[in-house]
């Protein structure tokens, strides 16, 4: 019974991010034009829709059709609920809300869960405690999670109500009055930004209900609704919970993998593969990161949409600024989709500019030259004219970066999405620090959900191999050429993935977390101790081998030299790998680095730089979960 309530759950998640209504065809002017029609509110609304976006549109009304009706079977299967009959709006209480939270009483728990524990749990009554993040961040998980930790006399006054898109603040407002006064005092509110009027309209939970006495905890996949509430209807009356970032240490912790590749491959959601339910289609509809269209899938429902819902339900949309005129025109979602595919262009290009012309490249030469094993000694990188091939592959992304270019984009367009992205605390700026003058400032942008990155890295990458330019090479060369790239890829991305988790990690009033430029090349990573004027240097590197090449920047002199005058002694210089500890002889360490990041400390360093211990991991009851809920 739990499994049908919790398909039920998800069949919902999945039918609030397909579009509602219909298509009508017009001939307007002689010309037939396409437009998505539906109900909101007792009101017609309409969209227009490109022709070329029309079957993929159709597809997903007739998904929400099937869906819908699926959803209809199953509650027909269901325990009639008298008492919820009596609200207007979704309530689960007493038996059958225990026997729904029951079923993650074995599940691992976020590392945030001690803070909503400790609201449910506390004295303060006077504020609302809101957990907010992008889909399959485990938000839902949590709610129950402290409806299932309750005591028997807080659980009998505890109900959980799940939005719709048809409720409104009114009906739930009359639902909480009634509540209160049949003695509940927890409120559990679900998906609580599929109300139209929910931010314009917050303030009724942190300024009527909890001065009550109800504890009140609101989760929900708009992040950014949240964020522009807190701003205005909560603002200090709310205690907040973002899931949204999942550091490798915790997404190791709570799915039980071990392995940095999987994290850079599928990070950033807490789906470790296909739901167990019995819908075959479902379960290929689900998996994020699985490929470029379920990542594309993502990037539409869980982020762009987030993006225009929020700002369209936010005092009736004023909040769109320069991003109304393309909201109107219907291209706001796939200009924010742009931005998100060019950040990943810019990356995978400047990992060919960087990487695949560096020395790291002559390591690889060597290393494959000199391979133990003679079934992968190679002598391939001897042949390749590497100049060539890295003209070709960045006149191949240049051509499909004009390609794309189909929504006329302003840089003040671009910024203003670039905000919202950092408000849903999914990029922030790399911290760039430069040891010499003279050094052209660029942009880095940091991704908190690496399996989103690589996915559409790794679709890009694929793309080379059937371009006409790619094919005068052969097609061993093609497909090493490939596959060093993605390597490349990977080996970028654990620099970002060690440099964002370290900089979120410390504490910022003390630490200071970057990179460090010189005229001719950097340190990955420098962590700098205010307290004791003292640095850490590091070197990032994507291999099990331990190279002495790898440390040379850690062991150059004027390097060190600079490091030292701008920022104290250094107590530490540190190669960070996936090999095994050693020392190399030469004053540079190396260092697991998939040991490191579960070490990081969650709010300060505890220990010094040099003598940290590695955390031991206990072992985890089972997987965080196997289906979102």
């Amino acid at each position: 019974m739990n499994d049908l309530y919790a398909l039920v759950e998800r069949l919902d998640e999945e039918i609030a991010q397909l579009p509602a209504g219909y298509v009508s065809k017009k001939n307007i002017r002689g010309k037939v034009q396409y437009y998505l029609q539906w109900k909101e509110n007792g009101k017609l609304k309409s969209k227009y829709v490109r022709e070329s976006g029309l079957p993929e549109l159709e597809t997903q009304i007739e998904r929400r059709k099937r869906l819908q009706a699926k959803r209809k079977e199953l509650m027909n299967m269901l325990p009639k609920n008298g008492a919820a009959a009596s609200y207007e709006t979704s309530v689960m209480t007493g038996e059958r809300l225990m026997q729904y939270a029951n079923k993650v009483r074995g599940f691992e728990k976020r590392d945030m869960y001690g803070q909503l524990k400790d609201y449910v749990s506390g004295s303060d009554w006077n504020r609302v405690c809101v957990v907010y993040g992008l889909r399959r961040t485990g938000k839902t998980t949590m709610l129950l999670q402290a409806v299932a930790d309750m005591t028997e006399e807080q659980a009998s006054k505890a109900f959980y109500l799940k939005a719709r898109r048809t409720d409104t603040m009114a009906a739930v407002n009359r639902d909480l009055s009634k509540l209160y006064d049949e003695g509940y005092r927890y409120a559990f509110i679900d998906e609580v930004m599929l109300i139209k009027d929910f931010v314009d309209s917050a303030a009724l939970f942190s300024d009527v209900f909890a001065p009550m006495g109800m504890k009140v905890v609101l989760s929900g996949t708009d992040s950014l609704s949240f964020w522009l509430a807190q701003d205005e209807e909560l603002y200090d009356r709310a205690r907040m919970i973002h899931t949204t970032f999942i550091p490798y240490r915790e997404y190791s912790r709570l799915l039980g993998i071990d392995s940095i590749d999987q994290y850079i491959r599928y990070g950033g959601t807490l789906r470790a593969g296909e739901i167990d339910f019995d819908d075959k289609e479902l379960n290929t509809e689900d998996a994020s990161f699985r490929d470029d269209e379920s990542t594309r899938r993502y990037i539409d429902t869980a982020i762009c949409k987030n993006i225009q819902h929020s700002l369209e339900c936010y005092e009736q949309g004023s909040h769109f600024r320069h991003l109304y005129a393309l909201y109107e025109a219907g291209e706001l979602t796939g200009a924010i989709n742009r931005i998100i595919e060019d950040m990943n262009h810019c990356f995978v290009l400047k990992v060919l500019e960087k990487d695949f012309e560096s020395a790291d490249l002559g390591i690889t030469r060597n290393n494959l030259r000199k391979e133990r094993d003679p079934e992968k000694r190679t002598t391939i990188l001897d042949h390749i004219d590497t100049a060539a091939v890295t003209e070709r592959l960045m006149k191949i992304l240049d051509i499909r970066n004009q390609d794309r270019r189909t929504v006329n984009l302003t840089e003040t367009h671009i910024n203003e999405i670039k905000e919202n992205l950092k408000a849903l605390d999914l990029i922030l700026d790399c911290p760039i620090e430069y040891a010499e003058p003279g050094i052209e400032p660029e942009e880095h942008i940091l991704f908190t959900q690496p399996g989103m990155r690589y996915c559409q890295a790794e679709a890009l990458v694929h793309s080379i191999r059937k371009d006409d330019l790619f094919s005068v090479l052969s097609e061993h060369e093609r497909e090493y050429v490939a596959d060093r790239l993605l390597e490349e890829v990977r080996g970028r991305m654990l620099e970002d993935i060690v440099l964002l988790e370290t900089s979120k990690a410390l504490d910022k009033n003390r630490y200071r977390v970057f990179k460090l430029r010189f005229q001719r090349g950097e340190y990955d990573m420098v962590i700098y101790d205010r307290e004791k004027d003292c640095c850490a240097a590091y070197e990032i590197k994507h291999s099990k081998e331990a190279v002495p090449e790898q440390a040379r920047h850690l062991t150059d002199e004027a390097k060190l030299s600079l490091l030292e005058h701008r920022f104290g002694e250094i107590t530490e210089r540190a190669v960070l790998y996936l090999g095994e500890p050693q020392e190399m002889g030469n004053g540079v360490e190396y260092r697991n680095a998939e040991q490191y990041l579960k070490a990081l400390p969650e709010f300060e360093m505890r220990m010094t730089m040099s003598d940290a211990p590695v955390e031991e991991q206990s072992e985890a009851e089972g997987p965080f979960f196997t289906q979102s809920m």
